[in-house]
């Protein structure tokens, strides 16, 4: 099996940006080792603080931002970045060539209970002169390289620089990624769907009738069965996706009117849509094409709607 390092060799991308993605899957190593040590390690809990989007941060949300901040700050191609878990952007090497956008631990609502969380990442291109915000406002189209890395019963690397999609997993004899999926592609049909059923009664008409047929089943007007998985983690769910095909959702709803929309799309909504277009699948926000719009902010969060092609073009039918 070719290792990740073998493989980005072959794969023909920039230098700099290989040496980029390394850090990044040297230091999702780390993180995994965290993650794995758990209560051993005093690392469960909440910190006592709060995001930016007024979350309680949990402990491992801060120890693994602090974790990918030191390792891109002394990678040196890197001018920017920014996290969920910072206020604003974080400058890092003038001379840096890419901006990296990251959700360092998705699901840590699920660490107390030792259940699925990853790390999201999203690498864009730095444009020249002072960084800022704006700098990071590129929709999701201009991303070089996006991926997840999920830390379950194995730990997986799922990587796209626009060449399709890898899945690589963790050695842990070696300590080294190697890769076991090359081109994932996600089946066009599906029988599965992924969604908090405790928003139903929030959620807009269309995707109310859209899952109220699903669940009617072979009787309804779908004419099959479909199965409902949910696991509270989008690094997760959407593995699952790309593993097995299906569709998940997170769609917008008026449970809080001030927050209609759940995940943010430059730490979540992006690199996940660049993965499941790589992959053959579709990605939206039930209106428009999430690498399609255009940010406005760091921290906008967006609803999302992906995964079969097919089965995301049924839903996106209700919404018309």
């Amino acid at each position: 099996m070719q290792t990740l390092s073998q493989s980005l060799k072959q794969s023909g991308i920039n230098d700099e940006l290989a040496k980029l993605i390394t850090v990044l899957a040297n230091t999702s190593k780390d993180i995994s080792q965290a993650v794995r040590h758990g209560a051993l390690a005093g690392v469960l809990g909440v910190a006592g603080t709060e995001n930016v989007q007024g979350e309680d941060q949990k402990k491992l949300d801060v120890i693994t931002n602090d974790m990918l901040k030191d390792a891109l700050a002394a990678q040196g191609s890197v001018k920017a970045l920014a996290s969920e878990e910072e206020d604003e952007i974080v400058p890092l090497s003038k001379d840096g060539q890419f901006l990296v956008c990251f959700d360092p631990l998705d699901g840590s609502s699920n660490i107390d209970i030792n259940s699925l969380v990853g790390t999201i990442f999203s690498v864009l291109p730095a444009p020249s002169g002072d960084v800022s915000e704006q700098s990071f406002l590129q929709s999701g189209r201009k991303q070089v390289a996006a991926g997840y890395v999920l830390y379950g019963p194995s730990t997986m690397l799922a990587l796209t620089t626009g060449k399709g999609v890898q899945l690589y997993t963790l050695d842990p004899v070696s300590g080294d990624y190697l890769l076991t999926v090359d081109g994932v592609q996600i089946s066009k049909d599906t029988g599965e769907f992924a969604i908090n059923m405790s928003n139903q009664r929030f959620w807009e008409p269309g995707m109310q009738a859209y899952i109220a047929d699903l669940i009617k089943g072979k009787e309804g007007p779908r004419g099959k069965n479909f199965n409902m998985r949910w696991i509270a983690a989008m690094v997760g769910d959407v593995h699952r996706v790309l593993c097995r095909g299906g569709l998940f959702t997170y769609p917008t709803d008026t449970k809080d009117p001030k927050k209609p929309f759940k995940l943010r799309l430059m730490y979540e909504a992006n690199p996940m849509a660049f993965l499941v277009e790589q992959a053959g699948g579709k990605a939206s926000t039930g209106y428009e094409t999430i690498l399609d719009v255009a940010p406005s902010e760091i921290h906008q969060r967006v609803a999302v709607i992906l995964g079969s092609a097919n089965e995301v073009d049924a839903c996106l039918g209700y919404h018309k």
